[in-house]
């Protein structure tokens, strides 16, 4: 039996692929503890870990409005607050981890602290990876290379006072791309297929690309029409009413029905009567939805992305990260959508009805589908954290 820390951002994108892998790895007779935060107590203690609060750590939620928006923009901004939360749980992670004397730390590529942590302790390590992997073969590709690496050459400099406060508690790194970048001599789980990683035939044998975690429901959606749209911006900037209203107005017309998950930073009542076809809620169970759905417009999150073409659903795609952006891509060069710039309804119309009178979107996201269920999932996943800890007990 092995000992395994979790270490996890409070994003359900970034938590969701991990709970099947928790689930293996509990049913193996594993002891799992996870480090996250209140919000994702519940699906993390469902999962049957051992659920470790980080919230009185959280340097983030005291930001200002202003400040929050440059997170994951500004790498300068972004790495002093990362080093915060890090230097804020340290005293209490390593007086944990000395007491647990776990055999791994398995950390999401954006919960820097539990790499940082591995290192500084000596502990075997893995990466969770919910994104696509990233190398100078697959950045080309993702046509994310030369101003996103110049942005982060012409940040570095500005990162050195942050790694002098990680050196001065003992934690060995000489830049911040030691606890941040990819690399070939790091174990890492990347939730997704060969297929549709770009480039993955250039990443280390260190790499095990497990496919998407899909989460099993047993709700189902009633289909009313011959075609169902469903659209949902995500779960974090979804404040898009004018967008939303846009995309009511311009569906109304059509033998569409339309389920819309909006979040719950407007409110339903906003929306005033609605066409039959049309429904609109807070939050609907996006697995039974896609079930059902012919198309997904989508902002391009890859743990929605996943969902919509392992169910085979092509999609109409409107990015507003980098991430996503780099996911609209990858979608559009397999054929698999269509990204559309402008956040109308009309423009939205418009490629819902190319989709769908063009089969080779449906056809290009059945064989994205294919090679997400010949992955080896959760079980991959879990043969590969337990083989690190077992060869560190050799």
């Amino acid at each position: 039996m092995s000992k395994i820390v979790f270490f996890c951002i409070p994003a359900h994108g970034h938590t969701n692929p991990t709970l099947g892998v928790v689930k293996e790895l509990v049913s193996r007779g594993h002891q799992v503890w996870y480090y996250s935060y209140n919000i994702m107590r519940e699906k993390i203690e469902s999962a049957g870990a051992t659920f470790i609060s980080c919230d009185d750590y959280d340097t983030e939620r005291n930001l200002s409005a202003k400040d929050s928006t440059r997170v994951g923009k500004d790498l300068a901004f972004s790495t002093k607050i990362l080093v915060d939360t890090t230097l804020a749980l340290d005293d209490k992670v390593c007086k944990e981890m000395a007491e647990l004397k776990p055999d791994c730390i398995v950390a999401d590529s954006m919960a820097l602290w539990g790499k940082a942590v591995a290192l500084k302790l000596g502990i075997p390590f893995v990466s969770s990876t919910t994104t696509f992997a990233f190398n100078q073969h697959s950045a080309k590709i993702m046509k994310q290379g030369i101003g996103d690496l110049f942005k982060m050459l012409f940040a570095m400099p500005k990162t050195s006072k942050q790694v002098k406060r990680l050196k001065d508690k003992g934690y060995p790194v000489n830049n911040i791309l030691d606890i941040i970048g990819n690399d070939d001599n790091t174990h890492t789980i990347v939730y997704t297929s060969p297929e549709f990683q770009p480039c993955s035939e250039t990443f280390s044998e260190k790499y095990a690309f497990v496919g998407p975690s899909i989460r099993p429901t047993t709700e189902e959606i009633e289909k009313k029409r011959d075609k169902l749209i469903y659209i949902s911006m995500g779960t974090v900037n979804n404040d898009m009413m004018p967008f939303y209203k846009s995309c009511i107005s311009a569906l109304t017309k059509t033998d569409y029905q339309v389920i819309m998950s909006v979040g719950n930073l407007v409110s339903i009542e906003d929306f005033g009567e609605l066409p039959e076809n049309i429904s609109v809620y807070s939050h609907v169970d996006q697995i039974a939805v896609l079930k059902k759905a012919d198309v997904f417009v989508s902002h391009c999150g890859m743990n929605s992305v996943s969902e919509s073409l392992y169910f085979e659903v092509p999609l109409v795609m409107l990015p507003q990260t980098s991430e996503q952006k780099g996911v609209a891509e990858r979608v559009s060069q397999l054929g698999a959508g269509i990204k559309v710039d402008k956040l109308d309804g009309v423009s939205v119309l418009s490629a819902i009805n190319k989709i769908l009178s063009v089969d080779t979107y449906k056809q290009n996201a059945k064989k994205i589908a294919e090679g997400f269920k010949n992955s080896s999932g959760a079980k991959g996943a879990a043969d590969k954290i337990i083989k690190v800890c077992n060869d560190i007990k050799l």
